[in-house]
């Protein structure tokens, strides 16, 4: 089997970049002998919700958690819809289930594939309590058109932003848009941790106060639940990885930035659909994902040549056995289904050289004349 030389992620090379302060606050952590929601955390939570202009950040233990404890805070359960996206990954949808709550699926736009706002009318319900948009990909959802279709029905918005710190639109950090957002911190995120971690942004006292009880047993007084919890913790270690690695997360969307730029100039004018990346938004760049005939078939090239790639996703969440027709929207998701055998995610990551890039741009222009 050819070895992979050009992985389409590397968290390893992230690590290395910053070996030396990871292993520095990582010893004095072990050191100090508080693991469990101590300084590391709290100062985490702080430049984390300073970052993005929002009062409280709730750190937890991993993306999918998030997700959970916003549904949780706002009281959702049984009996309640909340419209998403199935071109997402599975959590966004499983979270939702995980309190009892019904996803209902939306559609995406085929040049953003974010979901489709013209088609939220459609989709609403009596029962319709939250809308969740995913910045899929790290380009951001159209926040202006979702906000105001959730103020007209007085529904609640939760960012799914696992893919997309750092991405704005019209100047604003995704991320502060909504009543609530949702992060991911696994290890290959644009901020990712050695492990997994995660946390929700609030500026509403009142969510923050129900995120803060519910993360840990819904204990104001230790051992004592005044609502029931749940145990979802960022840990001291991971918090303090992310310390040293959050002031680099804006250069390091600029190195995606980069990369970007290569594969835009030197795949212009090929069949590959490549990334729409528009005036008024700042694209995260968390994947670089084209679209291509033969999608397989390239993926299978790339790793003979050692060159990884990635399919994000291989289905969607409505076409996977464990959600296979039952969920409503399922029937009405024409773009999601047309782009799932055409999606392809190619190599992106702050230290990948330039000269990487350009050799992988060099195979994809060899595959394509070889199907001329």
């Amino acid at each position: 089997m050819t070895e992979i030389r050009i992985p389409f992620a590397n968290p390893k090379a992230d690590y290395q970049q910053h070996a030396p302060e990871i292993q520095k606050a990582v010893g004095q952590v072990m050191e100090k002998g508080a693991y469990i929601l101590g300084a590391e955390v709290r100062r985490f939570e702080e430049a984390f919700a300073s970052f993005f202009g929002a009062s409280d950040c709730v750190s937890v233990n991993s993306g999918t958690d998030a997700l959970v404890l916003a549904l949780k805070a706002l009281g959702l359960g049984p009996g309640d819809e909340v419209i998403t996206v199935s071109h997402t990954a599975v959590a966004t949808v499983a979270a939702i289930e995980l309190t009892g709550a019904t996803p209902v699926l939306a559609d995406i736009k085929p040049d953003t594939y974010c979901l489709d706002p013209d088609l939220l009318e459609t989709l609403v319900t009596p029962k319709t309590r939250a809308v969740i948009p995913v910045h899929l990909y790290g380009h951001p959802a159209d926040m202006g058109a979702i906000l105001a279709f959730a103020r007209k029905y007085g529904l609640t918005v939760i960012e799914d932003c696992a893919q997309a710190h750092g991405a704005a639109l019209n100047g604003k950090l995704v991320g502060s848009f909504g009543d609530l957002a949702c992060f991911s911190f696994y290890p290959t995120k644009n901020l990712g941790a050695i492990g997994d971690g995660g946390a929700v942004l609030t500026s509403r006292p009142d969510l923050a106060k129900n995120l803060r009880l519910i993360r840990e047993y819904g204990w104001e007084d230790r051992y004592i639940s005044q609502v029931p919890g749940m145990n979802t913790r960022l840990d001291e270690i991971q918090a303090a990885i992310l310390n040293v690695k959050l002031p680099h997360l804006l250069e390091k969307n600029q190195e995606r930035q980069r990369i970007a730029d290569i594969y835009d100039q030197k795949l212009a004018g090929t069949s590959f659909i490549l990334p729409k990346r528009l005036a008024e938004i700042r694209h995260a760049l968390h994947l670089y994902v084209i679209q291509t005939e033969k999608r397989d078939e390239l993926q299978a090239f790339l790793r003979s040549k050692g060159v990884g790639a990635g399919v994000h996703y291989p289905q969607a969440v409505h076409q996977q056995p464990a959600y296979l027709g039952r969920l409503p929207g399922c029937d009405r998701l024409p773009v999601t289904e047309s782009l799932t055998p055409r999606i392809l995610s190619l190599p992106i990551y702050p230290q990948l050289a330039r000269e990487d890039v350009e050799w992988v741009c060099e195979l994809l222009l060899e595959w394509e004349r070889g199907k001329r």
